[in-house]
């Protein structure tokens, strides 16, 4: 089966190599997939019935998009299309009236939609009146075997400051453990923030040199609001960093489902940071689990066999 994704980087190739250094989650899928990818403004240059399957990820910014049909172009190009979803299943709301309809049609007129958590399969479901499934967070490991096993301390968490990403809960649950507490630079990031004394950040870095980034830290907190792809949560269930975070996010709950909490719980949120600093075999116990989760709902072999269901639902009768 020939499928492709739709996405606004900017290059188009048959296939991402299993060691591409920045291998976030949507590079992941297209490996596992064995898909091709295509920038969204090539659509009108493709040919007809050219895959079986297309899936476009809408991205957040989409005036470069407006004016192209892609609705049209979408079914011309693919036997049929599906939306996967990217961020927050609200965000589409934010975009200007005229933006916020645009990205809806695509949407409503899928042949079926890809959501990452339980929480927003129901969303969508409810909102489109239409099949949609979870395409889980993956993490091709390829490249991670040659991580080396270092004394890890102090802790990280998963956002800056501001309520997009909850990094000030975050911060002040690491301050209950710690004098400083370390983030990466997010694009929502304030600039004000490289000021704040208690947070030291990261260089941004691809994704390789972020899972170096973290193997070297012992604790990690998350309380983003939103349910979206938990990449953070995923990566340190794979490493065994024992993570506090949203009980929403499907990566969280499933891999840390002892310390996952509704994100403004912040009370039980300190707890579990002083109970995984305080008592070694908690802390030991949450890190084996965690491994394990990983392995039983996220490897690969587990998405392969997961995403061929999908097809098997959506191609049965071609």
């Amino acid at each position: 089966m020939e499928i492709a994704w739709f996405s606004e980087a900017g290059f188009n190739s048959s296939s991402t190599p299993r060691d591409f250094p920045n291998m976030r989650t949507e590079y992941a899928w297209y490996v596992a997939q064995n898909a091709h990818h295509y920038n969204i403004a090539t659509l009108p240059e493709l040919k007809d019935n050219s895959f079986d399957l297309g899936i476009i990820i809408i991205p957040k910014k989409v005036a470069a998009y407006v004016n192209y049909n892609i609705v049209d172009n979408l079914k011309r190009v693919c036997k049929k299309y599906a939306f996967m979803q990217e961020g927050p299943s609200w965000y589409f709301q934010e975009l200007n009236v005229g933006e916020t309809f645009w990205f809806y049609n695509i949407m409503l007129n899928a042949d079926f939609g890809l959501a990452h958590n339980e929480k927003d399969l129901s969303y969508y479901q409810g909102l489109l009146k239409k099949r949609v499934y979870i395409n889980p967070t993956l993490m091709i490991e390829d490249l991670l075997k040659d991580l080396p096993k270092v004394d890890r301390e102090g802790v990280i968490v998963g956002g800056n400051i501001g309520h997009f990403y909850g990094g000030f809960n975050s911060m002040v649950v690491g301050l209950e453990i710690a004098d400083k507490v370390f983030a990466p630079q997010m694009g929502r990031m304030k600039r004000e923030e490289r000021g704040v004394q208690e947070i030291e950040h990261l260089p941004y870095v691809n994704w390789i040199e972020w899972m170096h980034q973290l193997n070297n830290f012992k604790y990690a907190v998350h309380l983003n609001p939103n349910t979206i792809a938990g990449t953070f949560s995923l990566n340190c269930a794979y490493l065994g960093i024992p993570c506090i975070g949203n009980s929403s996010s499907d990566t969280q709950r499933m891999c840390f489902p002892e310390i996952s909490v509704h994100p403004t719980e912040i009370a039980s949120a300190r707890y579990f940071i002083k109970q995984l600093r305080n008592d070694k075999d908690f802390y030991n116990e949450i890190s084996k689990s965690a491994k394990e989760n990983y392995k039983l709902y996220y490897s690969e072999e587990t998405y392969k066999k997961n995403w061929q269901n999908i097809l098997d639902e959506e191609f049965k009768k071609d």
